[in-house]
């Protein structure tokens, strides 16, 4: 079987307000776990609880999501003032 080499070059990533998506996700998990928290009985009855502790999770990884990408976002731009400087 031949080994498959792509025809053109990729394209460059897409760079985008990152930091503000993130958030906004990291937000929108937190707040669909506290609409969640008074229903935590019916979740309980019908064997959902996990609808609630995956809010939760979500917004416990994005709190490291953004950590993540604010150090990231830091760092291209550390990059892009000096460019001649070794990377870490």
């Amino acid at each position: 079987m031949a080994k498959w080499t792509p025809r053109h070059e990729a394209p460059e990533p897409l760079e985008g307000p990152v930091v503000a998506t993130i958030t906004g996700g990291t937000i929108l998990w937190f707040v669909l776990f506290l609409v969640q928290l008074p229903f935590y009985g019916w979740f309980d009855d019908h064997g959902h609880t996990w609808w609630v502790w995956t809010c939760l999770a979500g917004a416990g990884l994005g709190l490291i999501g953004i950590w993540y990408v604010r150090k990231r976002d830091a760092a291209i731009k550390r990059a892009a003032q000096n460019p001649t400087a070794t990377p870490r």
